[in-house]
């Protein structure tokens, strides 16, 4: 390996003692591949495999913690016991290679397309959709938001049963837990919105009742991690000084982690500080000393990687690049960095691993993937 690049390699020692061989991180991606009961695939296994040899933690895809909070077709559940062997399943595949398993937890809130869930029930913080043509979700009530805490609780029991390192809280990219410290999309007045503390309630309840359940099922060696997105472009929205509010409280809590959803990693602020560095930069310095934080976002060759954690932030998730190249980190540990693939093949399916619905939302979406227009 060329020494230059010999930072990304270092092994990484969380707080609680659980050590990665590296710190290069699969970032969470949907690949709309499970069975219709929400159960794993053998093709959504072997692309799993196939991916998490090299890095040194794999983040899975968004499982959802209730029945009306699958947001995709194609998604994992984790909302009942019956889920574990195929939570476990998949589990056993990552950690087989080398690789800490941790699953994404969510409710998709208002983002869920109504066929997918019971009776078409779309539900939010508030009845406010999230665009033009969107489904107008229904307010919960006090008692089926505290049911929704509860069954994050729930999820992470069976994630533990099922023998995953960890959970990561998925609080990002508009789904449920972000619709509750939105402004825009809570318009509430009771004790779940209004003020900012307010609207950070549901956030922090969720955690509060994550850890419940490892302390209850699980050890120290557990994880659990925390995924937001900085900002909305929406006014009213998420602001910078927002996000800086919700990351001090969520230090507070002693989270393992915390995963700054971003599609550029040198992403500026829009609005809420009068500071123009980097997104992840403001918010690896106002937390860094007290919670691990990863960056993510257009991340895909080797001094992208290396230009990204000389920032201080310890550890870089991969998200579209693994799926161009899965041999991403084995070519950089072998000195072949300059043979990494960028853009993605379209004729290599089959030799990339990529089951078929992600692989025919990959080709048909302009813009989404490097190589496709």
């Amino acid at each position: 390996m060329n020494q230059k690049y010999a930072l990304l390699f270092k092994p990484f020692s969380f707080k609680n003692g659980i050590e990665l061989k590296n710190r290069l991180i699969m970032a969470p991606m949907t690949n709309f591949s499970s069975n219709p009961d929400g159960t794993v695939t053998e093709q959504e296994i072997r692309y799993y495999e196939r991916r998490s040899e090299g890095v040194g933690m794999v983040i899975t895809a968004c499982t959802n913690v209730t029945a009306n909070g699958k947001g995709f077709p194609g998604e994992f559940a984790g909302d009942t016991d019956e889920m574990i062997p195929s939570l476990r399943k998949l589990a056993s595949a990552i950690k087989a290679k080398g690789s800490k398993a941790i699953l994404q937890i969510f409710h998709g809130g208002r983002e869920v397309p109504p066929e997918l869930v019971p009776n078409g029930d779309v539900v939010s913080a508030s009845d406010i959709p999230s665009g033009e043509g969107k489904p107008v979700p229904r307010p919960l009530d006090a008692p089926e938001v505290e049911s929704i805490i509860r069954d994050f609780g729930e999820a992470t029991r069976r994630a533990i049963e099922a023998g995953y390192d960890g959970v990561e809280i998925h609080g990002a990219n508009g789904y449920l837990i972000q619709q509750f410290f939105s402004p825009h999309a809570n318009r509430r007045e009771d004790q779940w919105g209004g003020s900012l503390e307010k609207r950070m309630a549901f956030p922090l309840a969720v955690v509060d009742s994550v850890k419940k359940a490892v302390a209850e099922h699980g050890d120290d060696s557990f994880l659990v991690g925390y995924r937001f997105s900085p900002e909305e472009p929406t006014t009213p929205g998420i602001t910078m000084a927002d996000t800086l509010a919700l990351v001090d409280a969520l230090s507070a809590k002693k989270l393992d982690y915390l995963h700054v959803s971003l599609m550029d990693f040198w992403s500026e602020p829009r609005r809420g500080v009068e500071d123009k560095r980097p997104r992840i930069e403001i918010i690896n310095e106002r937390v860094g000393d007290l919670v691990p934080v990863i960056g993510v976002g257009s991340i895909y060759t080797a001094d992208d990687a290396l230009d990204a954690i000389k920032t201080g932030v310890p550890l870089i998730a991969l998200g579209r690049e693994l799926i161009i190249d899965p041999d991403w980190v084995k070519k950089i540990e072998q000195g072949k960095e300059s043979e990494i693939v960028t853009k993605i093949d379209k004729t290599k399916q089959e030799e990339l691993v990529v089951p078929d619905p992600l692989w025919k939302a990959i080709v048909s979406t302009p813009g989404w993937f490097p190589g496709v227009d």
